[in-house]
């Protein structure tokens, strides 16, 4: 099994500025059961003093003027130096840039941001100064997976800040910063590890395995299974497999056409396939989970395709008719 070290994932940090939440990302990757490094600090700004910070211990920078470049092309140069460290997931803190639509499209899930703001309340600037004027109890700071509308992604996580009689936004604001500092690199590490997480994998799988047609979960050799079909009669179309019977994977197993095709499938890509024990004698394939780069939308595809295999031909038929609208 593959050590701690080299399951932590990779991330990259965009800054603008004097980088002291990239300062806590960065320190807190350096704890020796860090759930992911800092493999890219970069910067639309040469001046910004956080790249001074990262440089000191050895982290790669980038920088790149905004100025003179349309957003898309900035964006461009940006996503090429993050493409060329490595990194599986970009993390802004204080970057004051709006990205691109399809920059954030490109790397759909894999942004997140931290706003000075209880979203959803107070969206885009002065957030301190509303919360104020508004008579808030209390302020704080949210993470947020990045989306094309501004400060709309899935939160994360929140730290709550109470407002003082006789609160200023820079009285807030210093006390905020303070809560960001331990809420970020927290949040940061459970969502990059969510791919090591059974629960989270089941999750996952069972959405999209229970939004097939007539489907139905079961447990099977102390496995989570999918069938299609009445409850007395349906046939198992994927299973859960949490490293069972010694097995170092989280995976999804499902039915492919033969032992040809498995056999070959695991030679062509040993790091996605593997053959199961117990199941593997039949023509299932084991899909790999617990990896950094698990293609979400190649594992809807299995589990159509598993579900085709067994699903009786009335059922198919509807949704093949349900397909061509």
């Amino acid at each position: 099994m593959a050590d701690a070290a080299s399951q932590r994932a990779k991330v990259a940090i965009f800054i603008s500025g004097s980088g002291t939440n990239m300062a806590a990302l960065l320190y807190a990757s350096l704890l020796d059961d860090s759930a992911y490094e800092v493999v890219l600090v970069a910067s639309n700004k040469a001046d910004a003093g956080g790249l001074e910070i990262a440089a000191a211990e050895g982290v790669e920078t980038f920088v790149h003027s905004h100025k003179g470049h349309s957003r898309e092309a900035h964006d461009a140069a940006m996503e090429d130096a993050l493409i060329e460290s490595g990194a599986q997931y970009l993390v802004l803190a204080g970057y004051m840039r709006i990205l691109s639509d399809e920059f954030v499209r490109r790397w759909e899930g894999r942004i997140l941001n931290i706003h000075p703001s209880l979203l959803p309340k107070y969206k885009g600037l002065d957030t301190y100064a509303r919360a104020i004027a508004a008579g808030d109890s209390h302020a704080g700071a949210s993470v947020h997976v990045v989306t094309p509308e501004l400060d709309a992604g899935e939160v994360l996580a929140q730290a709550r800040v109470a407002i003082r009689e006789g609160e200023t936004p820079e009285t807030l604001a210093g006390r905020v910063k303070f809560a960001e500092h331990q809420l970020y690199p927290r949040a940061v590490a459970d969502y990059v590890s969510r791919g090591l997480n059974p629960d989270y994998l089941l999750g996952r799988v069972s959405e999209l395995a229970l939004a097939l047609p007539e489907t139905h979960s079961r447990e099977s050799h102390g496995a989570p299974g999918f069938r299609v079909g009445s409850e007395k009669a349906g046939k198992f179309f994927a299973y859960f497999s949490d490293r069972h019977h010694g097995s170092e994977h989280i995976a999804l197993l499902v039915k492919t056409s033969g032992m040809d095709e498995m056999l070959g499938l695991i030679e062509a890509q040993p790091d996605v396939y593997f053959k199961p024990a117990f199941y593997g004698a039949s023509g299932w394939i084991g899909l790999i989970l617990n990896r950094a780069d698990v293609d979400w939308t190649h594992v809807e595809e299995w589990l159509m395709r598993s579900w085709r295999s067994v699903a009786p031909a009335r059922i198919t038929k509807l949704q093949d008719a349900a397909d061509m609208f």
